[in-house]
């Protein structure tokens, strides 16, 4: 009897799984709710994904090479997207999801994957398979599927996970705007895209503006309690932009959220999660394009391997390889989070930490390769110094503000 696998989810990450298991053979089919409508998400994707995935370049809209960080109080570093050694690779692919959702889904359906247009509305783990009932978004009616083994690629609200008896994970919201400008003003993020710091803004994350083919999306990130505020720190944001927004005509306003903390078990009886199902989103930057792809490679070739028996046991072997490879990142970027945006002189701190060379290097370097780049203790010393240095400049004397500056000086 052949073995099939049913993926929950048809966005980046069940879909690479999807193309994997099919590269190996295994019967697969994809429920996907949403085959329409984006995802929300800022779009940026490391140059490693097009290699390791072997996609085109065609779904880059842009190719980022500069980066402009701007503090609560307005100073700014400009940063150069560029490792220790200079490449072509030296930049951030800005895509649209709508296109690069829909090309890895074509991919996986062309490899032989099934791809349903449903909703799933009940999930059971049984002795022998999966029993799965879902509803035809077409015209509502409901159907039963078997299959051997499921991973759920279903995003921060996970259906799949509920269904496991998972208890939900702690979630950020992002909540941004697709924004048209005139060329005029286009071309201010020709190849740049910028992050803002500041309370404002985003409590204990960032805001952006990130450049797409033909518009810019404008959007914020807030950690759990600030849901709220979303709407209130994305007008913030436009504020603090300003001009550059001058003639903009907005396109679509999107929300959705991000998962803070990655799942303690990722693998269970005949079942896997991965991408935000898995909270597999990285602190401080918040990416997760990259790695719901790469946790649905390994997922899938783990799953492959072991379909005769997808035991617990043995499906853990994901998580295993997972966090011996990128367990040190992890950490480290939950850490840098939570010290980088802790607070507006913390945030102040942060942006002149990024204008140290060594830092910068060794950014791009991770970013870039996906591996934790070493630091030589020479790199050391020079961080740690320009960081005691800053630590003392913004906590011995609050820096104001430039908005308010400007205020001061206009007698407002």
């Amino acid at each position: 009897m052949t073995q099939r696998v049913l993926i929950i989810g048809a966005s980046v990450g069940g879909a690479t799984a999807a193309i994997t298991l099919r590269g190996l053979g295994v019967e697969t089919v994809l429920v996907e709710r949403e085959l329409h409508k984006a995802k929300p998400c800022g779009g940026a994707v490391p140059p490693a994904a097009f290699k390791e995935f072997d996609l085109p370049a065609e779904l880059i809209d842009r190719k980022v090479k500069h980066c402009l960080v701007v503090s609560p109080s307005g100073q700014e570093t400009h940063i150069d997207v560029a490792g220790s050694v200079p490449s072509a690779d030296d930049y951030v692919a800005m895509v649209r999801r709508e296109v690069f959702d829909g090309f890895l889904r074509s991919r996986a359906q062309e490899r032989g994957a099934e791809l349903i247009h449903g909703q799933l509305i009940a999930l059971r783990v049984e002795p022998r398979g999966v029993r799965a009932t879902y509803r035809r978004i077409a015209d509502g009616s409901e159907h039963t599927l078997h299959a051997d083994a499921v991973i759920g690629a279903d995003g921060a609200y996970s259906p799949t996970a509920r269904f496991l008896g998972l208890p939900n994970l702690p979630r950020a919201v992002a909540i941004q705007e697709r924004i048209a400008l005139p060329a005029s003003q286009m071309a201010r993020w020709e190849d740049t895209a910028d992050l803002y710091l500041g309370r404002e803004v985003s409590p204990d994350l960032y805001a952006w503006a990130f450049p797409k083919r033909d518009h810019i999306a404008v959007g914020i990130g807030a950690g759990p309690g600030y849901t709220a505020h979303a709407r209130e720190l994305l007008a913030n944001l436009k504020a603090r932009l300003g001009p550059a927004l001058d003639g903009g005509r907005l396109i679509l306003r999107e929300a959705h959220a991000l998962p803070m903390e990655p799942r303690k078990q990722m693998a269970f009886d005949r079942a896997m999660l991965i991408g935000d199902a898995a909270g597999l989103v990285v602190h401080t930057s918040g990416e997760g394009i990259y790695w719901a792809m790469k946790s649905g490679q390994i997922a899938a070739q783990v799953l492959a391997r072991h379909l005769d028996a997808p035991s617990a046991a043995n499906l853990r072997a994901y998580e295993q390889l997972w966090w011996s490879e990128y367990g040190s990142m992890y950490t480290f970027l939950r850490w840098l989070q939570k010290w980088g945006y802790g607070n507006e002189r913390q945030m102040e701190v942060f942006t002149e930490m990024c204008r140290n060379p060594d830092v910068q290097r060794l950014t791009f370097d991770s970013y870039m390769h996906k591996q934790m780049a070493p630091a030589p203790w020479g790199a050391q010393l020079r961080m740690t110094w320009d960081i005691l240095c800053a630590q003392a400049r913004n906590y011995l004397r609050r820096r104001t503000p430039l908005r308010e500056q400007r205020q001061y000086a206009l007698g407002v």
